[in-house]
């Protein structure tokens, strides 16, 4: 007696294609819309160049913050865990006064001894934020907001200077105001929303002979959405930056690709990062 035969089922091609296609976009759809988003990436980063008594600092940028969500409670547990010397936020905190709150509550959950230095960015001035408010929020929480000045951060046997400029599109970017008394032959970091101001910095810094240590930046988002790393879009003040590190003889600069999102709700290519830095 002859066993009956199994038919195999045959996928064809155009089927495979399709659930191949379907697979495909249901991954990328959940890459942009959650994990790019949520799910910071962590970097780190040391410049001392050997120096002792390093500093340690966190930058977070373009936080964009309407209300508290896992990740933001996330963040602010690792920044109590690495317990930074400073943390830098470069600008773009919230979107509109509404978001204050939320930045309150985000900034009431990171240790208070940890000082806090924010600047301005494009969107705090065009979502009509209250900056006053927006000032005494940070200066509730251990912190300050540099409109075009400075401030010095005293470690161990060492100084870092800050340097806080005015956003570049909305406000009124000014080097030479916001280092004023600062003596530039000390390491100094340079906290700069819009990375495209950097080129007059340079300049400027050239004539005078000085170099910054460090400048940071964000605003770009890493491009928010790209196709192998190259963006569809980047918002004016970006000048010729998107993301990562630029380096030449007179600074070296930092472009963070943030934290929020601006526009469309996702990221693809372009995940959000927090970056340590040992100076």
């Amino acid at each position: 007696m002859t066993s009956p035969k199994i038919k195999k089922s045959k996928i064809s091609r155009r089927s495979f294609i399709i659930k191949f296609l379907l697979g495909g976009a249901a991954l990328a759809f959940l890459d942009a819309y959650w994990f790019e988003k949520y799910i910071i990436d962590w970097k780190e980063f040391d410049i001392s160049e050997g120096a002792t008594d390093k500093i340690k600092t966190i930058q977070l940028s373009d936080l964009h913050i309407n209300s508290i969500k896992t990740f933001h409670r996330d963040i602010a547990q690792r920044i109590n865990i690495e317990k930074p010397d400073v943390l830098f936020v470069t600008g773009d905190s919230v979107n509109f006064n509404k978001g204050i709150a939320a930045l309150d509550t985000f900034l009431g959950m990171i240790d208070y001894d940890i000082p806090k230095l924010a600047i301005l960015g494009n969107v705090d001035y065009e979502g009509g934020t209250n900056l006053n408010l927006l000032r005494e929020t940070y200066e509730k929480y251990n912190g300050r907001l540099l409109v075009n000045q400075n401030h010095k951060i005293k470690v161990k046997n060492r100084t870092l200077n800050i340097v806080g400029v005015d956003d570049y599109l909305c406000g009124d970017s000014d080097f030479i105001k916001a280092s004023e008394g600062l003596d530039l032959s000390q390491d100094t970091v340079l906290l700069n929303h819009c990375p495209a101001y950097r080129d007059e910095v340079d300049v400027l810094i050239a004539k005078l002979g000085q170099k910054i240590k460090l400048v940071l930046s964000g605003h770009t988002h890493g491009g928010q959405v790209t196709f192998f790393g190259i963006p569809f879009f980047t918002p004016d003040g970006s000048g010729n930056y998107v993301k990562g590190w630029y380096k030449n003889e007179h600074s070296q600069l930092y472009v963070s690709k943030g934290i929020g999102t601006r526009l469309l709700p996702l990221r693809f290519g372009a995940r959000a990062e927090s970056i340590i830095f040992h100076i």
